[in-house]
């Protein structure tokens, strides 16, 4: 993402060097996961909790992950010549790498919730990358569909995987899969079955979620190449193959995954049989036989769990070759659509060939990789696993599938190779492609003509490494021979083979000519039906309840968020009996009772004043807070009192420039003495009240809740033999509860972004655009001089002022870092210095305005945030390194030249992460304040324009 949008070469051969490095390493460990061993490597990272980071390699993920580096080589190699020049390029290959790695998270997870976790991040990189042309409309509603699609399944499998651990008492991988038992006994087997069903379902496009799937190929080519076939859709099927020693062998699961699993078969199958877009067929195409490994899955047979396992890797292998000689196709010719397309075989001559055989191991021919796993399939379907219909029909089904994939493969390889020239087309004059872009689809279909010929000595190791891992002890025999003799299932291949090719003779004329779509089903769109769903969610029932519930006011809208959140303390602790020991008045201090009585009386003035006149009710506000910071003060708690008065010092200032833009206000609306007026502001004062008054009874309840053993005693006693600090406060903040410091950091720099966003689009009130009334003395030398703007005004309004400001610059900055270094010891921290290095460049702002202070600061506050939050988080990871938890802070002392010894902590360096990112929020809300002097600059000049 660092390089140029116009960079090309660089960018693939980096990306292709770290898919590579990747490959090569994944295969590096396969001696270590053969005979059936595990490689784990483990952090700690909520272990109370059950929650590590886990790494698990076996032989499937080993496998798998072969699978995900290996394809994810080639598809880059491929998309070095398929993109065109005019793409962002590094964006594109950005995005494939970070999906690489979540699928390589979803392979190697050894904890379920780490699972579900890389399970979003890969339908979140899937968004991005199936959006990538975004200015094309199907590639954005595509990209919306997947990601809502798979969104809401990612959300049932999250549940799904927390009741499967809630069950088994562990989310650890191993646990699960050896308690298969105790989770299909339990009460609870077919809820976490039915949940995580929808997710792998979902992810897989399976009935009836599989119409994401061909709305999905608005995408570039090498996407559908890598996630359609080879990785994303794999997803829920390798899933299923991974819980199928916990969840299988119940007549629940035969139901549930068969029914969905044949339904697809058949569906997609048809489907693919009468489609005009070539990625269209292929994306049926896969939808079908991902409903066949789906099928296999549901049978709870150990040889069927062998022949999916089969199956994904040669699916995987002839699907993402077809994928990319479609790419060729449409890149050469400038058209997918096989109405159009003919006789290619005299343009394309070898890209042909490679087409025509991967279109035979798709269609199950004898001597290809297909072959193999699909007479398996056969083989299975005509055994007997549940006495039901659904099983006995089972032969019947997979033979019809079996002859509808022969007849969608002759209509791909005879439409588009065979019969007269194109003359509809784009480019009349296509030719082979070059030579490195052709290069992935020779290794494919080179993988697949080895393993169907020689599976044995090429596959089989692998394969057996892999269904080991699952299956365990109960691995039963099984053969990869290319020649069982004349079986049933052969003759199923044979009366496959002829159906389908009649089938295709039949309807050969009819799909000539024929509208996109099957008969029967033409008007039954996937699409059509996912659009309805949104918008009766998003008109009907969301309208309802914005009609019911809802308002555009903002104080009826924070009436209900305060009523419900007084209700949600209020219910609990009164149905449990809470009775606070109020302080009898004899031990209220006179001199901190009165000052309590002064910060109320500010905040009851405030609110009544806030209507009337803002700056009254701020200067009030701002009263209130330093009754705060006195009574941290009172209560010997500097390092609050220090933090709070900065920031009341900053938050003041920011909204001293927030009010500068808001319309005036004048006088009393007419309707204040009216009735209704009055009951609303005593229902608003009223809800204040009670809110205000319950945290404070609360609050006190809780400073003197007699508890022997409180939790500050700990603290006080670690902070210095653990923390390395005698200032408690910051040692909880940056070592004992980093983790927590480290989420709110973050947040607060969302917080900013998201002001910044906002504040992008606010126009000033009209009122306010002109030159305040304290500032007017200098219009007519401002008319004399178009260039000035309100900062310079400002500037020589407050001439002596403004200087002294400017002045304390790097006063200030020395104070920022006096107090970021001491704060380990004594009052300060980075959160404290942070903010008073945000003052600092306020001032300048004050002083100057906005277009003198940013001639001379280049302040840059988004690398702040960002290095920030890098710094932060390096800390944090810095700690694995040596064996310990996330944010585990060491603390010793050092020896400088000329000063001695020093004591140095690394949770110093966590602390300079947080005063990075402080000084970056405000700084970023500060600018985006100050830029509104520059936008009602132009306004003014334009009017000014206009009246001339």
């Amino acid at each position: 993402m660092l390089l140029s949008t116009a960079s090309r070469i660089l960018p693939a051969w980096l990306a292709g060097s770290f898919a590579f490095a990747a490959t090569l390493v994944t295969a590096l460990f396969y001696p270590q996961v053969t005979d059936g061993h595990v490689v784990r490597f483990e952090i700690e990272w909520l272990p109370e909790f059950g929650l590590n980071f886990t790494l698990r390699m076996d032989g499937f993920a080993w496998l798998f992950s072969m699978l995900v580096t290996g394809i994810g080589t080639l598809v880059v190699v491929y998309a070095r010549y398929y993109m065109s020049p005019d793409d962002p390029i590094p964006r594109f290959f950005s995005f494939l790498l970070a999906f690489m790695g979540a699928m390589l998270g979803i392979v190697l997870s050894g904890n379920i919730i780490l699972l579900s976790i890389f399970w979003e991040l890969t339908s979140i990189f899937s968004f991005l990358l199936i959006g990538y042309w975004y200015q094309n409309a199907n590639a954005r509603d595509g990209a919306r569909m997947a990601l809502t699609v798979t969104g809401v399944g990612g959300f049932c499998l999250l549940v799904g995987l927390l009741v499967l651990g809630h069950i088994v008492g562990s989310y650890d991988l191993d646990a699960v899969l050896a308690a298969g038992e105790t989770v299909r006994a339990h009460p609870l087997y077919l809820t976490a079955l039915i949940l995580i069903l929808i997710g792998a379902l979902t992810k897989s496009a399976q009935f009836p979620f599989h119409f994401w799937l061909p709305n999905a190929m608005a995408a570039p080519t090498p996407v559908s190449a890598y996630l359609h076939s080879a990785t994303m859709v794999k997803a829920g099927v390798f899933l299923l193959a991974r819980l199928w020693p916990t969840l299988s062998g119940t007549f629940e699961w035969f139901w549930l995954v068969g029914a969905a699993g044949i339904s697809t078969m058949l569906l997609g199958a048809y489907f693919a049989i009468f489609q005009r877009d070539l990625k269209g067929l292929l994306a049926y195409s896969t939808i079908s036989h991902l409903g066949l490994i789906t099928t296999l899955l549901s049978l709870g047979s150990p040889l069927a769990a062998v022949a999916a396992i089969f199956h994904m890797i040669n699916h995987a292998t002839f699907k993402a070759s077809l994928f990319m000689a479609a790419g060729i196709i449409d890149h050469e010719t400038g058209t997918r659509d096989m109405q159009k397309l003919s006789g290619l075989y005299r343009f394309l001559p070898y890209t042909a060939t490679l087409a025509m055989v991967a279109c035979a191991a798709m269609a199950g021919v004898p001597l290809l990789n297909g072959f193999l796993s699909k007479e398996m399939f056969f083989a299975e379907a005509v055994e007997t696993h549940a006495d039901s219909i659904l099983d006995r029909a089972l032969p019947y089904i997979a033979t019809m599938a079996g002859a509808f994939s022969v007849a969608y493969s002759l209509r791909f390889i005879h439409t588009v190779f065979f019969g007269p020239p194109p003359t509809d087309i784009p480019n009349l004059h296509p030719h082979e492609p070059p030579r490195w872009m052709r290069f992935p689809v020779e290794f494919l279909v080179l993988a697949c003509l080895i393993v169907g010929i020689i599976p044995s000595l090429s596959i089989g190791p692998f394969l057996s490494t892999a269904v080991l891992s699952v299956l365990g002890p109960d691995t039963p025999p099984y053969s990869l021979a290319l020649w069982h003799g004349f079986t049933l299932p052969l003759l199923m291949s044979v009366i496959a083979m002829i159906g389908g090719t009649i089938l295709y003779v039949v309807l050969h004329n009819y799909l000539a000519h024929c509208e996109d779509g099957p008969p029967i089903f033409r008007h039954l769109r996937g699409q059509r039906i996912f659009e309805r769903i949104l918008v009766t969610m998003s008109w009907k029932w969301a309208r309802w309840l914005e009609a019911n519930l809802g308002t555009r006011r903002l104080q009826p809208q924070l009436r209900i968020v305060v009523a419900l959140s007084f209700l949600a303390a209020f219910v609990p602790l009164y149905l449990s009996g809470f009775n606070p020991r109020l302080p009898p008045l004899a031990e209220v201090d006179p001199a901190f009772a009165m000052i309590w009585i002064i910060g109320m009386l500010s905040a009851l003035g405030a609110a009544f004043l806030a209507k009337y006149h803002r700056l009254a009710a701020l200067v009030l506000i701002g009263g209130a807070g330093i009754v705060t910071c006195i009574t941290f003060v009172w209560l010997s708690a500097p390092d609050l009192a220090i933090t709070q008065l900065l920031v009341e010092i900053v938050t003041t200032v920011l909204l001293l420039l927030g009010l500068r833009w808001l319309p005036k206000r004048v006088g009393k609306v007419d309707d204040s003495a009216t009735l209704t007026a009055r009951l609303r502001r005593l229902r608003d004062f009223s809800l204040a009240a009670a809110c205000g008054i319950g945290m404070s009874i609360l609050a006190y309840a809780v400073m003197t809740l007699p508890v022997p053993n409180t939790i500050a005693n700990y603290f006080l006693e670690r902070a210095y033999s653990e923390g390395g600090g005698r200032n408690v406060v910051n040692v909880i903040l940056v070592d004992f509860r980093g983790f927590d410091t480290m989420g709110e950091i973050a947040v607060l720099g969302i917080v900013a972004l998201t002001v910044f966003a906002l504040l992008r689009r606010f126009r000033p009130a009209p009122e306010s655009i002109g030159v305040p009334e304290q500032q007017q003395v200098q219009n007519a030398f401002d008319d004399a001089q178009p260039e000035r703007s309100a900062g310079d005004t400002i500037r020589d309004y407050l001439l002596v002022p403004s200087v002294v400001m400017q002045w304390m610059f790097p006063v200030v900055i020395t104070f920022a870092i006096y107090l970021f270094i001491r704060g380990h010891d004594l009052p300060g921290g980075g959160f404290a210095a942070g903010i008073t290095m945000a003052i600092a460049f306020l001032l300048q702002y004050l002083a100057g305005g906005t277009r003198w202070a940013e001639d001379r600061l280049r302040i840059l506050p988004l690398r702040w945030i960002g290095l920030g939050l890098l710094v932060a988080a390096a800390t944090g990871i810095g700690s694995w390194f040596f064996g310990y938890p996330f944010l585990t802070s060491h603390s010793q002392y050092v020896e400088l030249p000329l000063i001695g010894k020093v004591p140095m902590a690394s949770a110093l360096l966590f602390d300079l992460g947080v005063f990075g990112l402080v000084v970056g929020a405000t700084v970023l809300i500060l600018i985006a304040l100050a830029h509104q002097s520059i936008r009602s600059y132009r306004v003014r000049t334009e009017q000014k324009a206009e009246e001339a």
